[in-house]
């Protein structure tokens, strides 16, 4: 049968370069286990046709063997007519060789039946167990490829993950990002030094309006509060 030759290919170990050129390894695979199912049907359908024939043989074989015993039965009868002087001598007794002849063709026919019959139930046997194999494999093969499948899904999503990755990397996004924090710092640092130059100039302005002797609202409130009255 072809699907056994094909098994003996897919295990050897030209499989792997021949699933490297594929364009397309999952409907391949595919393909081939419905050829597969479709070997098994045929194989199914020679099942039963060499079952069906060993059946038939078997009973050809058992109806042989019940017209020898009639026959047989019939020889009896003959020579019991001849004990009963019914019928005579001489053609009782050559109808009763007749009979026994008759007989011993029957079961050498039916002989011959059960033999074939035989090589009819091992080939039934033979195939029915490349059956059970074939299916055995079929499922195999389905299951492993449901997971392939489901692999293949993961590895896809992951390879689309890691190419974007790959292309910010790439793109020096997180460069960008590295020097996008460093400037912010740069224009924080610039900010606080602004605001320490401002701070330290009031305070130099404060030290000359001091030197100067002017008054600060301090010194107006007290100045206040003397013409007004108020006692320390």
């Amino acid at each position: 049968m072809n699907i056994f030759k094909r098994i003996f290919r897919i295990g050897q170990a030209e499989i792997h370069a021949v699933v490297d050129k594929m364009e397309d390894p999952i409907k391949m695979t595919e393909q081939g286990i419905r050829e597969m199912r479709d070997d098994l049907d045929q194989a199914m359908e020679a099942y039963a046709k060499v079952k069906a024939l060993a059946i038939r043989t078997h009973n050809s074989a058992n109806a042989k063997r019940k017209a020898a015993e009639e026959y047989e039965n019939k020889a009896i009868l003959l020579l019991q007519k001849i004990q009963k002087s019914e019928i005579e001598v001489q053609l009782a007794e050559r109808l009763a060789k007749e009979a026994l002849l008759l007989k011993k063709q029957y079961l050498e026919e039916a002989t011959e039946l059960d033999k074939q019959a035989e090589i009819h139930d091992e080939s039934a046997n033979e195939v029915h167990k490349n059956i059970e194999i074939l299916k055995y494999n079929i499922n195999k093969w389905e299951n492993e490829l449901t997971t392939i499948r489901a692999r293949v899904r993961v590895a896809s999503a992951t390879k689309v993950v890691n190419k974007q990755l790959a292309k910010m990397d790439s793109n020096s996004t997180i460069s960008m990002l590295e020097r996008m924090k460093e400037k912010v710092e740069e224009d924080e640092a610039l900010a606080k030094a602004y605001g320490d130059m401002a701070h330290a100039q009031n305070d130099i302005n404060d030290q000359i309006d001091q030197a100067l002797g002017k008054h600060n609202a301090d010194d107006e409130l007290q100045e206040l509060k003397k013409k007004l009255g108020f006692n320390d």
